[in-house]
């Protein structure tokens, strides 16, 4: 079924209706299909488009995480954490709080933990 979804999402990049919403949810139907870096780039299209789509930062560094890019991760969650304070979104803020501090542990143990 996501082959079909994702197909169709793809039909309407560079359309009418493309914008950071189109971007989103076509990398969140790959990041699905598990294909996290052709999803990160979707989620990085999002965001060039939205820089204050505190979700779509968040799947952005879900799906580097996932392509093993946990620094670009840890990156990604660090400015969406700051986007999303910055619009009031408490939750997200927190939940990429979470995985930011998951992803520091495993860069350099040694450190600090982030947020």
């Amino acid at each position: 079924m996501s082959a079909a979804i994702i197909a169709n999402l793809e039909k309407m990049l560079d359309g009418p209706r493309d914008g950071a919403l189109l971007r989103y949810s076509l990398g969140n139907e790959l990041l699905k299909a598990g294909n996290s870096a052709a999803a990160a780039q979707r989620f990085r299209e999002a965001v060039e488009k939205d820089a204050h789509y505190s979700a779509a930062w968040k799947l952005l560094g879900k799906a580097l995480a996932e392509a093993g890019d946990n620094t670009a991760a840890l990156a990604a969650y660090t400015q969406g954490i700051a986007v999303a304070e910055a619009r009031g979104d408490v939750q997200a803020a927190k939940e990429m709080g979470v995985f930011a501090r998951r992803l520091q542990k495993t860069i350099s143990p040694d450190q600090n933990a982030v947020g």
